[in-house]
């Protein structure tokens, strides 16, 4: 029998570590994490949650347009203005404050369950032992059974377009800006770059989206990019299709980028979101015996074991899946597997993401984006044995009474079992919307099993179940 491990330690408190030291903890773990940025990592301070925060006040200053559509209006005669405006000091100040918040919570938590934070940076001296250097330049040793690594990634710098923090910035800077950006340039069309473009479009910036695909977030269900696409011109975004940027450089009193055709695009701003790099550099991982890919991620197995004995890796280090969730619960599932209790490895079938436009695009299931029929609401085939739906929410009666006038749920089935392999729900809220097809894919269930599932009337949902309701198969087809 496999002697139970007890000692561990953990680099990064962002959510894979964090998460990991409280399970840990849980199953009778004697738990370190060292931290060097703040607990909860990018996700809390400077990314997911920051910036979800500034997409949801941005959403606010339209409030008013939106009322007037549905019949809500000033009362005769108020001396207001009708014009909302982010004071974006102020609006920063909030965001940070709340990140904080949420990095104390996290701390409280861990030390109420007995785990010891470490502020300081971390190095494996070998696969039992790591080195860390606190802010005051001491050094010490901790042994360990158990070694997590955790420690995140960082926004891509490219040399061209170099960020100085106060005209060409990445998304950890965005925060020190005081005002908002009169002309903001995005250099990069993926999810960071979508979510934050079309965030200070609506806090009031002349937003120009630069980038070198054929549409908007390449990566993404076609139709769904499609979709934001649409509405991100409709709203008065310029967006530059296969536009690659060569360059992005100061001026006197602005940005200009430079493409590689010769175009120049000047700005005010500019945010540069082309990608991350995974914070694996000096960490000691060739001396214990850690392999890394070429990019620089940490290689793991589905329990998140390295090469290394002993040493484990969760979250963006590894390059599985750049989503806090799945950071969690490779966390979860590498202290689980290494103290000797129950573990199922990570399995992303079920695993789903959002897109934090408005309207959001939340998808479970991988390599299914493919267009839809342009006749919507009948079954087409996507792939081979694979079949798909697309179901507008135009004719929806809860969207009808919120005016949503755009936004669809795509579902795709197995040939012959039916059994639902994937979903897409693009609308407000679809983070929420797609629970219910994640747990449908998770645990393998037919369409019929998800159309007979009784739904509230008027509500989104009704639609997940119409789609999957289409998608029968009658005997003898």
């Amino acid at each position: 029998m496999t002697e139970r491990q007890t000692s561990v330690v953990v680099l990064g408190g962002g959510p894979g570590g964090y998460e990991a030291a409280l399970v840990a903890a849980a199953i009778g773990g004697d738990v370190t994490v060292v931290d060097r940025d703040g607990l909860g990592g990018a996700a809390v301070l400077t990314d997911c949650v920051p910036s979800k925060a500034l997409i949801s006040t941005a959403a606010y200053v339209s409030r008013l347009e939106e009322a007037s559509k549905r019949g809500v209006h000033l009362g005769a005669g108020a001396e207001v203005d009708a014009t909302l405006e982010a004071e974006l000091t102020e609006v920063n100040t909030r965001i940070l404050a709340l990140a904080q918040a949420q990095s104390r919570d996290i701390r409280s938590r861990l030390e109420h369950v007995g785990v010891t934070v470490v502020e300081g940076t971390g190095r494996l001296i070998d696969s039992a032992s790591v080195a860390v250097t606190t802010p005051d330049g001491e050094t010490r040793t901790l042994p360990a059974d158990m070694i997590l690594i955790a420690t995140g990634a960082t926004p891509r710098v490219v040399d061209s377009m170099r960020p100085d923090g106060e005209r060409i910035l990445t998304w950890k800077q965005i925060w020190n800006l005081t005002e908002v950006p009169e002309r903001l340039i995005v250099v990069g069309s993926g999810v960071t770059g979508a979510e934050l473009a079309q965030a200070y479009l609506g806090l009031g910036s002349e937003v120009v989206l630069v980038s070198s695909r054929d549409r908007v977030l390449p990566g993404e269900d076609p139709d769904a990019a499609e979709l934001i696409e649409r509405v991100f011109r409709a709203e008065g975004m310029e967006v530059l299709n296969r536009s690659r940027a060569a360059s992005v450089r100061r001026t006197e009193d602005g940005v200009v980028c430079v493409l590689e055709d010769g175009r120049e695009v000047t700005g005010s701003h500019a945010l540069i979101a082309v990608g991350s790099v995974p914070q694996t550099t000096d960490l000691g991982l060739e001396a214990a015996g850690v392999e890394t890919s070429q990019s620089g991620h940490v290689v793991v197995d589905r329990v998140s074991r390295t090469s290394a004995r002993g040493v484990y890796a969760a979250g963006d280090c590894t390059g599985v899946l750049p989503l806090a969730s799945v950071a969690a619960m490779q966390g979860r599932i590498a202290v689980a597997h290494a103290l000797g209790d129950a573990v199922s490895p990570l399995q992303v079938r079920g695993i789903s993401a959002n897109i934090f436009t408005e309207p959001e695009i939340a998808t479970v299931g991988t390599g299914l984006a493919t267009p839809a029929s342009k006749k919507s609401g009948s079954p087409v085939e996507s792939e081979e044995g694979v079949r798909q739906i697309l179901m507008p929410f135009g004719t929806n009666p809860r969207a009808k009474m919120d005016n949503l006038s755009e936004g669809f749920v795509k579902l795709f089935a197995r040939e012959g079992s039916n059994v639902l392999v994937g979903g897409v729900v693009v609308a407000p809220r679809a983070s929420e919307l797609i629970f219910p097809i994640a747990l449908a894919v998770q645990h393998q269930l037919n369409v019929d099993q998800v159309a007979s599932t009784i739904t509230v009337y008027p509500s989104l949902s009704g639609s997940i179940a119409e789609a999957a309701r289409r998608l029968h198969v009658t005997p003898g087809e």
